[in-house]
């Protein structure tokens, strides 16, 4: 395949002379050799012309790929011979079938290492059309564009885009940088490392600006093409104190480096043996290093490599490692910044919970308290007046701080409500009040969360446990009803009416009340246990089934039961509460109902001393006569009807005294010259603690001493 013979004789186009008349046009003829003459030697264009056995009939020697070719070098040459670099089996092939069909091919992608540049590979653009004439097939058309850098540019936007739906689907740390290594391999590097600065993955981060050149780098990520290692130079989660000097003028100067030719020289092998050797072992001939920074803040480094025979990294390898690594930093920050949101929130709420259980009969508690993203879980045991014991477990929408001081001001106060021996359903009303605020509103705390605002949507379950009469009340606000294991019988939800979440507006709460054996099992959880998959009925069959089973002790069958929770749910927040009842045997109570009479009060002075010697605490005598006669007295003077004194002996000596009135007592500081007015207040200062509790008719005040 030759240029047309630049000896043969050349038709010139005479010259008009000025004012004569139109030129004639150019015969059909001249405008074909023409036409012709530019394809094959001066386009742009790659241009062949094969026979029907592929060999080279005519050919642009000035197109891409073959510029420097003679045509005497190439004519009647198979087209394999004049460039192995570029036809190949599957493109040989595609010529055949285009000569035996006559279906076109037209602008199809191929590579391949043209004649001129045999050390690179190029993309070319190239169309396959059949030749013929009224004698048969000539032979065939290849018309080639060199579009290299087209699809280097659309490759790289596309690994853009890729990695822009890739990175950043979490907000852990370590996994965002291993999705930074898996978008760039192998479509930009063959090997991909991440190191991030150890505080990083705790949440902190240096100031603005460059860092130390020694800084610690861990390794936050790794991948490879396969087969390129059989092992790395440091294992996920190894700190790396030392590195050669392109990685730390990085950490200095914030900007990226580029290694085209990289050799392994001493200055490598005795900053970082482990990563010199992996380089040898693997054939690493070019690097990119690229300084992990947002918002002015260093992260890390992320390093790039190739590895025989890819090409070297360029200029433009560079600028896209670049933008990838700018748009992961990104990500990496939001996931740094949310750990520490996180520690701090998780942190804050550990500190609002309570750090040990308090001491009482009533029950045997076990907790687990599995916290992985929210903040807003507690729970609470509280030791109540005559022995009794309050349980609660809650939730508080959201995560955060706010999220977790919300929890904290809903457990406080629940503890104050606590306090005022509220029954379950009234201290939920309460509790209602406090979230959704005052009528008109109020005033805000502060100008981006008003009182309350966090809390609305919190959920609690009450119950509240008495060892004597062995019943539970219960209550709900928008929460779980617990489930209840009898010690001779399977699991079972109680008949609990779940009222709305707290803030709704003062909703009716209602009680349930259950009369529980000794050795019966509550289980109060939050609803993360159950997830909506499984959930109320069909998902608390497996929680029933898991307490149904009898274990040696409450803390395996508290371990039982979180580790039968359904898949679905062991990544979510969790909060378990198991309660074992006891009971308080009836020769730890006396009980006595007396007439409302001024002359009782000796005698119940006097049956409270003999009770006290049958249960050999003659110490405790004096205070409680003084404490029997004071209540009984008032009992006598403000209230009608009978009187019921009761002493309950369990880790304190508590004293009741039962009326009719509910006429709340207050403890007044009486003046030297007042005749009365004193009792109250001498039983604050001789008593541990005192209280008045309501019932549905008629009030209750006790009183307790410490036990010697």
């Amino acid at each position: 395949m030759s240029a047309p013979d630049d000896a043969a004789p050349r038709r010139s186009r005479p010259v008009r002379a000025p004012g004569a008349g139109p030129a004639d046009p150019p015969s059909r003829p001249d405008v074909d050799s023409a036409i012709l003459r530019a394809l094959l030697t001066q386009s742009p264009l790659g241009l062949q012309v094969l026979d029907s056995d592929l060999r080279v009939m005519r050919i642009n020697t000035a197109g891409p790929g073959l510029r420097g070719l003679l045509n005497e070098e190439v004519l009647g040459r198979p087209a394999r011979e004049v460039a192995p670099g570029l036809v190949d089996d599957a493109l040989e092939q595609m010529m055949r079938d285009v000569l035996d069909t006559g279906v076109p091919v037209l602008d199809m992608e191929h590579t391949g290492r043209p004649p001129a540049d045999p050390d690179h590979e190029h993309t070319y653009s190239v169309s396959l059309v059949r030749l013929q004439d009224a004698s048969g097939v000539l032979g065939l058309m290849v018309a080639s564009t060199d579009v290299s850098e087209r699809r280097r540019a659309r490759a790289g936007l596309d690994l853009l885009l890729d990695a822009g739906t890739r990175i950043g689907t979490t907000l852990d740390v370590m996994t965002t940088c291993g999705e930074l290594a898996r978008a760039v391999v192998p479509d930009l590097a063959d090997i991909a490392v991440v190191d991030v600065l150890d505080d990083v993955l705790l949440g902190q981060a240096p100031p603005p600006g460059p860092v130390s050149a020694v800084a610690p780098l861990r390794r936050a990520a790794f991948e490879s093409i396969e087969g390129a290692l059989a092992s790395v130079a440091y294992r996920v989660g190894e700190l790396n104190l030392t590195y050669p000097r392109s990685f730390r003028d990085c950490l200095t100067s914030l900007r990226p480096r580029l290694v085209q030719r990289l050799e392994i020289d001493s200055e490598w092998g005795a900053a970082d043996p482990r990563r010199a050797e992996l380089i040898r072992r693997t054939r690493a001939h070019s690097l990119v290093v690229v300084p992990l920074t947002a918002r002015g803040v260093v992260l890390g480094l992320a390093s790039f490599y190739r590895t025989v025979p890819a090409e070297p990294f360029d200029e433009d390898s560079l600028a896209l490692a670049t933008e990838v690594c700018a748009r992961a930093a990104v990500c990496i920050d939001n996931a740094r910044r949310y750990t520490r949101e996180r520690s701090a929130a998780l942190i804050l709420q550990s500190s609002l919970l309570p750090q040990t259980l308090p001491l009482q009969s009533a029950v045997e508690v076990v907790h687990r308290h599995v916290s992985a993203t929210a903040a807003g879980d507690w729970y609470d045991v509280i030791p109540l007046s005559g022995g009794r014991v309050a349980l609660a477990v809650g939730h508080v929408p959201g995560s955060g701080m706010h999220t977790a001081a919300a929890m904290g001001r809903l457990r406080t106060a629940i503890n104050t409500l606590a306090a005022q021996d509220l029954a379950p359903d009234e201290l939920l009303a309460a509790l209602d009040d406090l979230v959704t605020g005052p009528a008109d509103g109020g005033a805000p705390t502060s100008g981006t969360h008003p009182t309350g605002e966090q809390a609305v949507g919190a959920t609690c379950v009450y119950a509240v446990y008495d060892p004597i009469s062995r019943r539970c009340t219960l209550a709900s606000a928008g929460h779980p009803a617990p489930v209840i294991a009898w010690p001779d019988r399977e699991a079972y939800v109680p008949d609990l009416p779940v009222g709305p979440p707290l803030g709704s507006g003062r909703p009716p709460y209602r009680t349930t009340e259950v009369e529980l054996p000794e050795g019966s099992i509550i289980a109060l959880f939050t609803r993360n246990l159950i997830t909506p998959e499984s959930g109320p009925p069909d998902g608390l069959t497996w929680l029933r089934g898991a307490l149904s089973v009898r274990h040696p002790t409450l803390h395996d069958t508290c371990d039982a039961v979180i580790r039968a929770r359904p898949p679905a749910s062991a990544d979510e927040d969790v909060v378990l509460v198991l309660a074992r009842t006891c009971t308080l045997d009836p020769d730890h109570v006396a009980s006595w109902t007396l007439p409302n009479d001024p002359s009782v009060v000796s005698t119940a002075r006097a049956r409270s001393s003999s009770q006290l010697d049958a249960w050999g605490l003659p110490e405790l005598d004096y205070t409680t006569q003084l404490v029997v006669s004071e209540l009984v007295t008032n009992a006598i003077r403000y209230a009608t009807g009978p009187i019921e004194l009761r002493l309950i002996r369990d880790r304190t000596l508590i004293c009741e005294v039962t009326d009719g009135s509910s006429t709340a007592p207050h403890l007044r500081h009486a003046d030297l010259a007042d005749e009365g007015g004193r009792g109250l207040f001498l039983i604050a200062q001789l008593t541990r603690r005192w209280g008045t509790r309501f019932a549905d008719r008629g009030k209750t005040i006790w009183a307790e001493q410490a036990l010697s």
